[in-house]
């Protein structure tokens, strides 16, 4: 029987969760997925997401792949019929199939995370367990031109945790930026691919920097120093949500790749 290739868009709160990745003993967004899928087809599914977010981070945009040998289910209706069975901080918010050679994590072209904060007010109770917390107003000017200097291929040692495993710590940056949207601050960030807590890491030490107002080249050195003793504070998980995942298209008639967003 020919299994056909789910990709599905994910969104979670991930308060309640260890994270994306399935361990032992401990509640996790792809065992509470996988649960619902072996629910569904009678056998354990293998879920493969495009990134492994950690204990506390959320997500809006997270995107996994799953194979099917479920027939008499259109690929559209397994976003209703796994709802039906997630717990309220898990939703399936599209389903569709996809190539066969198609992979969540290795075929991500890009990851894009923001970070929120509220700065300079009280905090609703509710906005508490989804932002940062901060009694001043940092300079967004001052952020922004700290963060632009964050670009290209580089070595992210200095934004790695001492439990980093990854072989190499060089990634590439698309994208930095500091906005507002509506009352809240927002940091945004592109790249290839992000070294455990990176993103935190970064989020920690521009605001680190920017209020004991660092010189440029004062920052320039702590980033060329590869050494996480010089960076900022790690911010905590809660403010911090995978927002998109971007993979290469097919090949289109002119011959030309384009991109697409999911």
């Amino acid at each position: 029987m020919t299994e056909r290739n789910i990709k599905l868009l994910i969104a979670y709160d991930g308060t309640d969760f260890c994270g994306w990745q399935k361990q032992n003993d401990r509640r996790t967004v792809q065992e509470c997925i996988e649960k619902a899928l072996e629910k569904l087809h009678k056998h354990p599914v293998r879920l493969t997401g495009a990134g492994r977010t950690d204990a506390g981070v959320h997500s809006t945009g997270q995107v996994a792949n799953f194979y099917t040998d479920i027939q008499t289910i259109s690929p559209k209706r397994f976003a209703p019929a796994l709802n039906s069975i997630l717990p309220q901080d898990v939703s399936i918010l599209s389903a569709e199939e996809t190539a066969d050679d198609f992979h969540a994590r290795f075929g991500a072209r890009s990851r894009t995370y923001q970070y929120r904060i509220i700065a300079g007010r009280s905090a609703f109770p509710h906005e508490r367990r989804y932002h940062l917390c901060l009694r001043r107003r940092p300079s967004v000017v001052r952020l922004n031109t700290l963060a632009h200097l964050l670009h290209g291929e580089m070595d992210c040692s200095t934004f790695a945790s001492l439990k980093n495993q990854n072989e190499s710590r060089y990634r590439y940056i698309y994208h930095t930026v500091f906005f507002v949207q509506g009352d809240c601050l927002i940091f945004e960030i592109t790249a290839n691919a992000f070294l455990w807590k990176m993103v935190r890491s970064i989020v920690g030490t521009l605001l680190f920097y920017e209020e004991k107002g660092a010189s440029l080249a004062e920052f320039v050195a702590t980033v060329n120093s590869l050494d996480r003793s010089k960076a900022g504070p790690t911010a905590p998980a809660h403010g911090l949500f995978l927002q998109r995942v971007d993979y290469p298209s097919r090949v289109s008639d002119t011959g030309r790749a384009c991109w697409t967003t999911s």
